[in-house]
């Protein structure tokens, strides 16, 4: 099978695995598309959590991205874990550069285990400037409350910040409801236009290590491929769902989900 798309990432690596570019890298292979990256962190990590993390030099961050698509054109942008104002400075600089189109925006700020990927100072610094440069945003629960001031106890709250983030110059947002304690999983897309509404089974496990980078490259990628934003999110959320059902339980803590769901080989190797 052929790539149907070609997309870039920026975000940071995960040293297990589970999340950051190498599950966008996997999602996008599992979904059909050609994935570039521009790396911004280095972590050393497992299921248990992080131990360290290495910032790339944003200018370094800045040349990834122009050199790479001044090559091979992408028809979306992912854009992850950006850990401080200098770097999300050369993210918009380098989108500047650029008329790039299907720009997904996850607002990564915690890790599974608990540890903070960003400082306050480039939250602020996000919310003001980047957000308007991206066509989708997708905050979890405690992301969208960092970014909006709102505490969200249900689906109305939900909405409520998702109108919040439209106020600040988000066109699109999608809040991922995984953090309330409800017997469906509801993540709400909202814009100017629709409020739509995403209804999944819960699944009680442990092992949801990086659904957020699989959801926003399974959106991107679906996007890229010239599906709407509506279809695409609601593909992307069956995408993460089934590879949470199907994870493979690996490590101690909180494991990696299965990003090859998609594919069957369908030839033996020897």
């Amino acid at each position: 099978m052929k790539p149907r798309s070609k997309i870039l990432i920026i975000a940071g690596s995960d040293s297990s695995g589970g999340a950051g570019i190498q599950a966008d890298i996997k999602t996008a292979t599992s979904l059909g598309s050609y994935a570039m990256t521009a790396l911004t962190a280095l972590t050393v990590q497992n299921t248990t959590g992080v131990k360290s993390v290495i910032p790339i030099n944003p200018k370094f961050i800045f040349e990834q991205i122009i050199f790479t698509t001044k090559d091979i054109k992408p028809q979306g942008i992912k854009i992850g874990m950006l850990h401080s104002t200098q770097v999300i400075r050369s993210v918009i600089n380098a989108l500047k550069k650029n008329n790039f189109k299907n720009i997904v925006l996850d607002p990564v700020m915690v890790a599974k285990g608990g540890a903070k990927l960003i400082n306050n100072q480039a939250i602020l610094y996000l919310k003001n400037n980047l957000i308007k440069y991206v066509h989708l945003i997708t905050p979890n629960i405690p992301e969208a409350e960092i970014l909006t001031g709102i505490k969200i106890h249900s689906k109305e709250d939900m909405i409520l910040s998702g109108k919040k983030l439209i106020e600040m110059g988000a066109k699109n947002v999608l809040v991922k409801g995984g953090h309330l304690k409800t017997t469906l999983v509801h993540d709400i897309l909202v814009n100017k236009k629709e409020i739509c509404f995403f209804n999944s089974k819960r699944i009680k496990t442990k092992n949801t290590h990086g659904t957020g980078c699989t959801l926003s490259t399974a959106v991107t990628t679906f996007m890229s491929c010239g599906k709407p934003i509506k279809k695409s999110c609601e593909l992307g959320i069956k995408y993460v769902s089934s590879a949470v059902k199907t994870n493979p339980h690996y490590g101690k803590g909180h494991g990696p989900i299965n990003h090859l769901v998609t594919i069957n080989l369908d030839r033996d190797f020897k």
